[in-house]
């Protein structure tokens, strides 16, 4: 991209609405006010950040979520002008000391799954939107035109600008609007775009892309906050891209209380990754990838549409491929100071099909859940496919998870009979076809075809295809790897209890931010009751909302083991890794926090979130199951895949003398027993929580968090 397209699309561009703002520092992480943007009344105007907003809801996902509540009202659809797309970053995001501080959440009416949904990116946006002057940016209404939001923190202006000409897919309209945006090539490091793509004016699972300038390639890089559909609401206002610009970072733009503490959190961070990253997961050399394997050998790798948990061709995308194939000439963190380097890509791929047919481009990227999901489970084991579907997945501005799994479900459909050619308009979707699968991608993007199908979701397309195909609604449940319309993160769940709650109990759906205790209990066998496994599912989605509200990466947290771990109580919440964020708190706000206070900073966001999805009519218990194949076996195949495993629990756990019994008798007294089993989990859960039996804080749990205010009190009583 040239430096001319940047100036050609400046003369494009004319000033819709303009906002002019006094410069000031970020105090103690705090800019102390939020940005208002409404599209339909073209209106711009900054709203003050309270002290009470910053004791109940921290920042990140919190300041999303308040702002969008008192934005939006129970009735509002995710296409109403009404709905708005809310961004925050949080206090210690920005400081450039410790690995991965660079995230934001972004949060709106999904429409997805219809509910209220948060997603987590990383890239510059978040941080210089903070340091531009805004602790959170909230946009709603619709633009009657095409639009690009520009905010200049250097300047000290916003504008919403017309956008006739700019490109929309995101490998395009990146690189443009950082050259038009930015003064010279240093200055294209202060610049961070927002934008989706083009299958955003079809389908709902697409999510936000982040950008960040990578000098070190001379490429605009990405990152993305995928889940969830908040980029198919960004097109729905037709925005095109949201563009911020800060070119006066320095160590110290968050204004910090105390950089010693920082300092302190940061050397012992960065000595362990510097000792121990390569021998642990090696993230500075392959990154995400290195779970292909690890998932395959503890039979995790989703096949097959969660069918299996192995494949003999699973090393064909396992993490030494993509380690040779990655880019290493440059630093990949994707956040000033993130010495974690997770974020890898392959340069100069020529791209075999669709619209950019021929180019030569980087591929960011795959990352893992990126090659569970186009990868294993829909039976694909070509790198080469891998590179095609993560390149226009990406810059279309579909999320890989949701995409992999419904491709995967579409293909289990067309396998049992449900779907054929005529169905599929002419596609043979049997497992492993690469070409197919690269080709719904296609259609997704262009809104033509049975990929416009396959793009509205697992949950859309087990009512399509019983009330037009004649399909069996009972079977389609079991095998529609969704929960409350979410596709399911690509990790297997059956043989663990505990994650098959930390995936259906998860506020948005079945997210793994919220918990991944899989190894907890299968592997260090650290959950064996109910009431510890309630308590992992209490604790660790606290622990990890922690993150989202202060715009840090999990990452740190748990990728890299210090040798104290070795000796740990309580290892799986690495303690050393705990006090280095007390630290980080206290160093940046100037007030001390307890590891037990940053449970309940979470809770009250946690809980409040629970009580939205219940005000937009969700967020009871009918919403927390997940389907039967999450949980166990659905067809002969799977039970006899794991048959001696399976038949020991029915004989020790359940009791039960399986000899002369068929393997469909055997599956339905396991099933039985896991749905039942299931059942207590969710009981112990809700207890550990403060909720109802039907997943409903109680009064005594509001009030308790002081978030008792009357609305929410009002809600909650009905459901008492």
């Amino acid at each position: 991209m040239s430096i001319n397209v940047g100036e050609n699309l400046k003369a494009s561009h004319s000033i819709v609405a303009e906002f002019q703002y006094p410069l000031k520092k970020v105090v103690r992480g705090y800019a102390n006010r939020s940005l208002y943007l409404n599209l339909t009344e073209n209106k711009i105007e900054s709203k003050p950040v309270s002290e009470e907003m910053k004791a109940i809801f921290t920042g990140g996902k919190g300041f999303c979520l308040r702002l969008l509540w008192n934005g939006i009202q129970a009735t509002t659809e995710w296409d109403d002008p009404e709905n708005e797309l809310v961004f925050s970053s949080g206090p210690i995001a920005g400081i450039t000391t410790y690995p991965g501080s660079g995230k934001m959440v972004v949060t709106t009416v999904s429409p997805l799954t219809k509910s209220i949904m948060d997603s987590n990116g990383g890239g510059h946006f978040g941080s210089l939107l903070k340091f531009a002057g805004w602790d959170a940016l909230e946009i709603q209404g619709k633009a009657d035109q095409e639009v690009v939001i520009f905010i200049d923190g250097d300047e000290g202006v916003v504008r919403i600008e017309a956008a006739p000409d700019d490109p929309i897919d995101t490998h395009l309209i990146g690189p443009a609007l950082t050259e038009l945006y930015a003064q010279n090539e240093k200055d294209k490091r202060s610049i961070s775009v927002i934008s989706a793509g083009t299958a955003a004016a079809y389908i709902p699972m697409c999510g936000l892309n982040i950008s960040y300038y990578d000098p070190k390639r001379k490429e605009v890089r990405i990152k993305q906050a995928a889940r969830g559909g908040s980029g198919t609401v960004l097109r729905n206002k037709k925005i095109k891209a949201i563009v911020v610009r800060y070119s006066q970072l320095n160590a110290d733009s968050n204004g910090v209380a105390n950089m010693e503490l920082l300092r302190k959190a940061g050397q012992r961070i960065q000595k362990e990754i510097s000792m121990f990253d390569a021998s642990q997961n090696d993230m500075r050399g392959t990154g995400t990838p290195y779970l292909v394997e690890i998932m395959n050998q503890f039979d995790l790798l989703p096949t097959y549409n969660f069918r299996f948990g192995t494949h003999p061709e699973f090393h064909k995308i396992a993490g030494d491929v993509w380690k040779e194939r990655f880019d290493h000439s440059g630093p990949d963190g994707c956040w000033y100071g993130c010495t974690m380097s997770c974020a890898h890509g392959v340069p100069h791929y020529h791209l075999r099909t669709g619209p950019y047919q021929g180019d030569s481009v980087f591929v960011d990227g795959p990352e893992y859940e990126t090659l569970g999901g186009l990868g294993s489970n829909i039976g694909v084991f070509d790198p080469e496919a891998m590179l095609e579907m993560s390149f226009y997945a990406d810059t279309y501005g579909i999320d890989s998870i949701s995409l992999g799994n419904s491709i995967a479900f579409a293909m289990e459909c067309y396998q049992l009979g449900y779907l054929d050619k005529e169905k599929t308009g002419g596609l043979d979707l049997i497992w492993g076809n690469a070409d197919a699968a690269i080709e719904l991608i296609h259609q997704m993007a262009t809104g033509e075809g049975f990929g416009v199908t396959v793009g509205q979701g697992v949950r859309a397309m087990k009512k399509i295809f019983v009330e037009q195909f004649g399909a069996d609604p009972v079977a389609l449940q079991d095998i529609g790897m969704e929960i409350k319309g979410l596709e399911i993160s690509e990790y297997i769940s059956k043989e663990s209890l505990a994650q098959q709650g930390g995936f259906a109990l998860a506020s948005k759906g079945a997210q793994h931010d919220e918990a991944w205790l899989i190894f907890m209990e299968m592997v260090h066998k650290q959950l064996p009751t109910f009431e510890a496994k309630a308590e992992a599912l209490h604790y660790f989605p606290m622990w990890r909302t922690w993150f989202s509200l202060h715009g840090l990466c999990k990452l740190p947290w748990n990728d890299i083991i210090p040798e104290s771990n070795k000796t740990a109580k309580e290892p799986a919440k690495v303690p050393e890794h705990v006090e280095n964020y007390t630290w980080l708190y206290e160093g940046v706000t100037g007030s001390k926090i307890t590891q037990d206070e940053i449970i309940v900073q979470s809770e009250k966001v946690y809980n409040f979130q629970r009580i939205f999805n219940l005000r937009v009519g969700y967020g009871v218990r009918e919403h927390d199951y997940p389907p039967y194949r999450a949980m166990g076996p659905v067809f002969k195949d799977e039970y006899e895949s794991r048959a001696e495993r399976y038949d020991k629990e029915l004989i020790d756990s359940v009791g039960l003398d399986i000899s002369g019994l068929t393997t469909e008798e055997k599956m339905k007294a396991l099933r039985d027993y896991r749905e039942e089993r299931y059942e207590k989990l969710v009981d112990a859960v809700y207890k550990r929580r403060g909720w109802t039996k039907d997943g409903v804080p109680t009064l005594e749990t509001v009030k308790r968090l002081g978030i008792d205010f009357p609305d929410v009190i009002e809600l909650i009583s009905k459901h008492q």
